[in-house]
């Protein structure tokens, strides 16, 4: 068992209230119960000796393990080629209950030996509360219970007689010899200390919960319209998606993980555990272009509620993230006894830039409730008052400094993609106003939308580099800024755009890659570098296929596809290797996937049929 295995080396398994990453050996080294902000029960990912950790393996000298999806599923398929036969670790937590924020959490782990004979190891090392809460141990046959402040976990073996827990001080372990078409199950459930004790695992219950789990994900794909190029890869990143939204109440978090480091060593390590109002908003179109209308309706209801709530800490309208409940409290602390992945410190609980301004949000949030037929049904007629108040507000507001997209912790700034946004909130407000029929004083609306065009034009635009730049006065390019045609505030092939374009290929693009910005240039208060954002890579393929740029785009798809991980899971960032850093899997990189995938099979389909004409 490697102490700190790759990021990219794990497959993530979820119910949609939580999830848990299985690296590539077969250890559970994240796991957060009941909720993908809970505190961690496994996070040997973050500290290998204080984090806990549950592992399933084959230790067989010579052994060889590959892993794998179910296809267009979430169960996970990790198997031991060994010199005595093959063995598989099947992982997957069951859904039923998934809506239902109190249900018991499980985590299924199935073992099975497919050819010869499998001797397989168990240990199973829980630490509460990120490794802070001491927890104890009661061994009953065939069971363990770990209970903690708040807390019960119990362990059981199921249809494997010949598998004993052993007492570990407060931890167990165990093994198990099986031979070919022999099988058995390991179920771990998780559930708040009071509650009464969940039924006992039997083995009729764990394969009808993995037929069950097969089924519903199996259903669940086939909802999805997509049938381009890249199917198994948008189907991918869709079930990735799915799995990082917190059923409940339909909020999606920007990752599972916290503090998974930007650069290895480095203090760019967050939590990325809540749902980012960006993030979260910009997903509604590539959910809706997937056909997925009733997760896109979810996330709106969700963002209707923080739109007519009075819920927030910085007491404006909106904050930039929530935790997937709506709870705006998201105090950032140092979990010092913690030393990070690969000793890369600090690591952070909470976010800190949740109290930033960021003026951007405003308009992703308008943009996510703009695109259904009716947003009354998300807002209802008090709402909409509520929704132009918070422009009125917005029309006196939008000119001024924020901390901007990336979240810069190097002082305000006028940023370009800020004012863009701002644009995108008035100009849909506008249409939403004229298409429903409902009372707002469109024309300061207009006024200022056009207003905010002319100025980004005019102080967002650098003449010598022939490029929108990252703030006002400033030469700076940003990635960000590839979202202009999409949102529909440029052309794709106005020529300030394309200049533009070609001004970030020199300066941003590495072999398809793109980075955010360039901090040397454009210091953001941090220490250390990044690597690339596979976000913005996707993007620029998106970018790309709509100026027309077909062959470059689809050659830089097609690459950056190459450094997914062996399941098709992307982190944050690419490093100077191709290694994937950051946290892990980001549903924002997985979003920009299938706009891209999108954007260029529409683009492909349309240059085809031009020439068959």
């Amino acid at each position: 068992m490697r102490r700190y295995p790759p990021i990219a080396e794990h497959g993530l398994v979820g119910n949609m209230r939580t999830a848990a990453l299985v690296s590539s050996e077969g250890v559970v080294d994240w796991f957060c119960a009941p909720r993908f902000d809970a505190p961690s029960l496994f996070g040997g990912l973050l500290d290998h000796d204080r984090g806990g950790l549950f592992a399933l393996t084959c230790d067989a000298p010579g052994t060889t393990v590959r892993q794998l999806y179910l296809p267009d599923t979430a169960v996970l398929v990790t198997r031991f080629l060994t010199p005595d036969g093959v063995g598989e670790v099947v992982d997957f937590m069951p859904v039923d209950g998934h809506d239902h924020p109190s249900a018991p959490t499980r985590l299924v782990r199935v073992l099975r030996v497919t050819r010869g004979t499998v001797r397989f190891s168990l240990t199973c090392r829980p630490r509460f509360d990120y490794g802070r809460a001491p927890h104890r141990l009661r061994l009953e046959p065939g069971q363990a219970h770990f209970a903690a402040a708040g807390t019960q976990a119990r362990l059981e073996t199921v249809g494997a007689e010949t598998l004993t827990l052993e007492r570990d001080a407060d931890d167990v372990h165990g093994s198990v010899v099986l031979k070919q078409g022999q099988r058995a199950a390991i179920v771990l459930t998780v559930y708040a200390d009071g509650d009464e004790q969940p039924a006992p695992a039997t083995e009729a219950g764990v394969w009808n919960d993995f037929q069950a789990t097969r089924d519903f994900w199996h259903g669940w794909t086939r909802r999805s319209r997509y049938r381009g190029r890249w199917q198994h890869m948008v189907n991918r990143s869709a079930i990735t998606l799915k799995l990082l939204t917190y059923a409940p109440t339909g909020a999606p978090v920007a990752a599972v993980t916290m503090g998974l480091p930007e650069q290895i060593g480095g203090e760019r390590n967050w939590d990325y555990r809540y749902t980012w109002i960006r993030d979260a908003s910009l997903s509604v179109r590539a959910l809706l272009d997937l056909g997925l209308d009733e997760e896109a309706n979810a996330f709106r209801r969700w963002l209707g509620e923080r739109l007519t709530g009075d819920r927030t800490v910085t007491g404006e309208p909106l904050q930039i993230m929530y935790r997937v409940d709506g709870d705006p409290h998201l105090a950032e602390e140092i979990l010092g006894h913690l030393e990070g992945y690969r000793g890369s410190a600090p690591v952070r609980l909470g976010n800190g830039a949740a109290d930033q301004l960021q003026l951007d949000i405003y308009g992703e949030a308008v943009y996510a409730l703009a695109q259904a037929r009716d947003v009354t049904q998300f807002v209802g007629y008090d709402g909409w008052r509520k929704f132009a108040e918070f422009l009125d507000w917005l029309s006196t507001r939008w000119d001024q400094p924020d901390e901007g997209i990336w979240e810069t912790r190097g002082g305000r700034q006028h940023f370009t993609y800020s004012r863009l946004m701002c644009w995108v909130a008035f100009d849909r407000g506008v249409r939403l106003a004229t298409d429903l029929a409902r009372p707002a004083p469109v024309a300061a609306w207009t006024a200022v939308r056009d207003q905010i065009l002319e100025q980004v034009m005019e102080r967002g635009w650098s003449t010598r580099r022939r490029a929108f730049v990252q703030h006002y006065d400033s030469e700076v390019l940003d990635a960000s800024l590839l979202l202009m045609p999409m949102v529909g505030f440029l052309s794709p092939k106005e020529p300030r755009w394309l200049s533009t374009l070609d001004a970030m290929e020199e300066e941003l693009v590495s072999d398809s890659l793109v980075y955010r910005y360039d901090p040397g240039a454009s210091p953001d208060g941090l220490r250390g570098s990044e690597g690339t954002f596979s976000m913005c890579s996707f993007l620029y393929v998106a970018a790309l296929a709509r100026s027309g740029q077909l062959t470059v785009a689809r050659y830089a798809f097609d690459k950056m596809l190459t450094y997914a991980n062996h399941v098709g899971l992307f982190a944050e960032e690419i490093g100077p290797t191709g290694e994937q850093l950051g946290n892990f899997p980001q549903a924002f990189t997985h979003l920009a996937l299938i706009t891209a995938a999108m954007e260029l099979d529409t683009a492909l389909d349309t240059a085809e049929a031009a020439k068959n004409r």
